[in-house]
C-alpha cells in the first residue's frame, strides 16, 4: 500500500467516527453537493484544507452522488519555501493540484488600514474566478467546527453582533457561484491528531507580514487564537461549551432578541410589542 493510500484509509477507517463520519454528517445536513457539481476545492497549504481534499477525494470515489473535483493553490506571494511545501504535500497525498499567481502580497504590503481584511477579500475574488474560469459552480474550504464557534464569540466580544459562519454561501459578485465548508463538523484536534498520526507537515500560515507563520500547530497572536484560549478556559468548567455555543446559533428564540437585522433591513421587539 502506497503511503498516500495509507492516509485514505485512515480517515475513513481509524478517524471514521471523529472526521469521516462529521464530513458526511455536515455534507447531508446543509445540503451542500449535489448532482452534477463541479467543485473547487481551495488549498492554502495547511492542515484543514489538505485533509478537505482527501475527503472530497474520498467521497468522489465511495460517494453515491456524482460529482467532478478540481483542486486549486492560489498563490499571492508565498516565499519560495512555502510554496514548495505546498507542492510537496499535494504530491506525497497524491492530489493533483492546479497552482496560479497573483500579487496580493504586495498589493496589500502598502495598504495601512485593515490589511487583512483586503488580503481575505481579495484572495476569495480570486478563488472564485479561477473556479469559475475552470467551470466550477462552487469552492469548498477547509474552514472546520473549531473556526464556527470561534467566530461567533469574536463577533459578540469585538463586533458587537451575533453572526456566525455559514456552512454554504451564494456568491453575490460571481453569479452562479457557491461556497461550501465540508469540514463544518469536523473538530480540530481530530485534524491535528490525524496530521500526527501520520506524521504530516503543513504550513501554519504563509502571511509574509506575521511573524508567527511557520511549521507547527501554534497560531499567533490573532483574535482568533485570543478565542481558543477564552474556549479552552471555559471547557475546563463546563466540558460542553463548544457544542453549546455551536447549538445556540442553530436555536435562536426570537421572542427573546432585541432586535435583528435580514436584508440590511432592522426589526425591533418593539415592532409587534402591541400587537
Amino acid at each position: 500500500m502506497e503511503k498516500y493510500q495509507e492516509i485514505e484509509r485512515s480517515i475513513i477507517k481509524k478517524y471514521r467516527k471523529q472526521i469521516w463520519s462529521k464530513f458526511i454528517t455536515g455534507i447531508n445536513d446543509y445540503q451542500l453537493i449535489q448532482e452534477g457539481d463541479k467543485i473547487a476545492v481551495c488549498i492554502s497549504g495547511g492542515k484543514d484544507s489538505m485533509l478537505l481534499a482527501k475527503c472530497m477525494q474520498e467521497l468522489q470515489k465511495h460517494g453515491k452522488v456524482k460529482f467532478e473535483l478540481e483542486f486549486i493553490v492560489m498563490d499571492p506571494g508565498y516565499n519560495p519555501y512555502n510554496r514548495q511545501v505546498i507542492m510537496d504535500n499535494a504530491q506525497h497525498l497524491n492530489i493533483p493540484i492546479k497552482i496560479f499567481d497573483t500579487q496580493i502580497f504586495d498589493i496589500v504590503a502598502s495598504v495601512d488600514e485593515s490589511p487583512c481584511y483586503l488580503c481575505a477579500r481579495m484572495r476569495r475574488g480570486y478563488l472564485y474566478k479561477y473556479a469559475q474560469d475552470l467551470g466550477c459552480n462552487k469552492i469548498a474550504l477547509g474552514h472546520h467546527f473549531d473556526d464556527v464557534i470561534e467566530t461567533v464569540l469574536m463577533s459578540m466580544l469585538y463586533a458587537g453582533e451575533i453572526k456566525t459562519m455559514m456552512p454554504k454561501l451564494h456568491s453575490t459578485n460571481y453569479e452562479g457561484m457557491e461556497l461550501i465548508r465540508p469540514m463544518y463538523l469536523v473538530k480540530e484536534e481530530h485534524i491535528l491528531a490525524w496530521k500526527r498520526t501520520h506524521d504530516l507537515q503543513f504550513i501554519q500560515c504563509a502571511c509574509r507580514f506575521t511573524e508567527n507563520c511557520v511549521l507547527g500547530d501554534n497560531g499567533g497572536g490573532s483574535k482568533r487564537q485570543e478565542m481558543k484560549v477564552l474556549i479552552k478556559k471555559f471547557r475546563q468548567t463546563n466540558p460542553h461549551i463548544e457544542m453549546n455555543i455551536f447549538r445556540s446559533v442553530h436555536n435562536v428564540n426570537l421572542n427573546t432578541v432585541i432586535a435583528y437585522r435580514k436584508d440590511n433591513k432592522v426589526h425591533s421587539f418593539l415592532d409587534e410589542y402591541n400587537q
